[in-house]
């Protein structure tokens, strides 16, 4: 058993605290990780703030992390100790039909007992103050240890620095990926992107990549429009310097519409207002960001009838084993930006304030 720190959230709604804890060893197909960076991201808040329907608590968060492998439990035979890696929250075990199926990226083989915060044998490997403390996504970063099953991990380039590449976890990868797998953005189209973001800035990398035209940034925050520029935007614009609604002001922009929209934000009505700001015929709008639990989206039929297309993605529909190690060597051959998405680097200590200025738009 290894005692360290982690991050507890021991109740909805309240700040996370640094505590002692002690992870258990792995057991059979499962894999210890010294975790040496992680971020936050909005699906995390969206749990701690006692939103998630699937949130349990004590838990310990957490699903951007880099690490090194410390031990594996019996049976493991992709990773070694010192291998360096990233745990993923989507899994690949190559053998669900899921897996099997080149269309999606959602291996189901483990996502009862990760939905309920326990390890594939239904236990905890966190314990803290005599209590059982609950896994989050099948990572739980918020950890100097923890652990994992060994179809949740993905052994990347060891050069490659882990303060970075924590990133490609979650945020990165899933903006990238939905201009590029989900939405199959084409060269010389029209992208519009609601939400600017760590997801939609990576939305916007991925759709410049893809050689998009024009790519217009949507965001109330104008402190954002610079970086969405460095990354590739043509243009930035705010639904509130017009009286009337945002896709009206981009289907006038656009001659018609344009020809992807991406929802980076999980606001129903920000959903809407992307699908039907596609242009008739051809566009497609996919939904990148979650929603709070219960809501549901709405649109008039003959959005749909008229040939625009909805779509949505997790995990940018990359399968995770196989793609999370050359999204690293993509980033490290300098294809793709990883660096720009860093705005803060903070000592584990103060991963409160690291949520304070992600809410404060930071």
């Amino acid at each position: 058993v290894i005692k360290c720190k982690a991050a507890v959230a021991w109740e909805a709604g309240k700040p996370l605290s640094i505590e002692d804890v002690e992870v258990a060893p792995p057991k059979a197909h499962e894999v210890r990780i010294k975790i040496v960076a992680t971020a936050v991201c909005h699906t995390d808040a969206y749990t701690l703030s006692g939103a998630d329907p699937e949130g349990c608590f004590p838990v310990i968060l957490g699903h951007e992390g880099a690490g090194i492998v410390e031990s594996v439990g019996e049976g493991v035979t992709k990773v070694k100790k010192g291998d360096t890696v990233i745990p993923l929250y989507i899994p690949q075990c190559g053998e669900c039909k899921f897996c099997k199926n080149p269309k999606t990226n959602l291996c189901q083989k483990i996502r009862i007992p990760q939905g309920k915060g326990v390890m594939p044998d239904g236990t905890s490997r966190f314990t803290c103050k005599g209590k059982q403390i609950y896994h989050f996504m099948g990572t739980s970063t918020f950890s100097e240890y923890t652990v994992v099953a060994d179809i949740s991990v993905a052994k990347i380039d060891a050069a490659a620095p882990l303060d970075k590449v924590c990133l490609l976890g979650c945020g990165i990868s899933t903006g990238y990926g939905a201009a590029l797998n989900t939405a199959k953005v084409e060269p010389g189209s029209t992208c519009a992107v609601f939400g600017l973001g760590g997801v939609g800035l990576a939305v916007i990398m991925g759709c410049k990549i893809a050689g998009a035209s024009r790519i217009i940034g949507i965001d109330i925050n104008k402190d954002k429009y610079a970086k969405a520029k460095e990354f590739g935007a043509t243009e930035c614009i705010s639904p509130q310097d017009s009286k009337k609604p945002i896709q009206e002001v981009l289907v006038e922009m656009t001659d018609g519409g344009v020809d992807y929209s991406f929802e980076c934000i999980g606001n129903v009505g920000v959903m809407r207002a992307a699908l039907e700001a596609c242009h008739k015929g051809w566009g497609v709008s996919v939904i990148v960001g979650v929603a709070a639990a219960g809501q549901e989206i709405s649109t008039r039929p003959f959005q749909l009838v008229t040939g625009r297309t909805w779509k949505g993605t997790a995990f940018g529909g990359w399968k995770s084993v196989d793609s999370v190690p050359k999204l690293v060597t993509e980033y490290m051959s300098k294809k793709i930006k990883v660096d720009e998405f860093v705005t803060h680097t903070l000592p584990f200590d103060k991963i409160n304030d690291a949520f304070e200025l992600m809410h404060s738009g930071k």
